[in-house]
């Protein structure tokens, strides 16, 4: 009872795209597609494959835990990219500004322009 009432209180923060696209395309072919839905129709042998088929329910869960790490990871990567180009800006900009201004300072090192 305590999972669904937490499932329905995550349901409200849900964005509309998630909403309505809950499933996401396999990147599986369709033969692959084919021998993984035969391997989960056989009767597990194994005491740990027989505990997760208990768990089958949490699916869902995996997915979109899975593709918000990845979005994680992928705005991480941005953010490096960008925060290394604002660093090169803000050079140029210093560069640009040291060769238009005069001053002692810069007369005595060469024009970076």
């Amino acid at each position: 009872q305590r999972i669904l009432r937490l499932a329905e209180m995550c349901r409200r923060l849900e964005t509309e795209e998630e909403k309505v696209l809950p499933f996401y395309p396999s990147s599986l072919a369709e033969g692959e597609q084919r021998d993984a839905r035969q391997v989960l129709e056989e009767k597990p042998t194994e005491p740990l494959a027989q505990a997760m088929r208990d768990y089958v329910g949490l699916e869902r869960f995996w997915q979109r835990f899975n593709k918000v790490k990845l979005e994680e990871q992928a705005l991480e990567r941005e953010r490096a990219a960008l925060s290394q180009r604002n660093r090169r800006l803000r050079e140029l900009l210093r560069q640009y500004l040291a060769g238009i201004s005069v001053s002692q300072e810069v007369l005595s090192e060469p024009n970076p322009l």
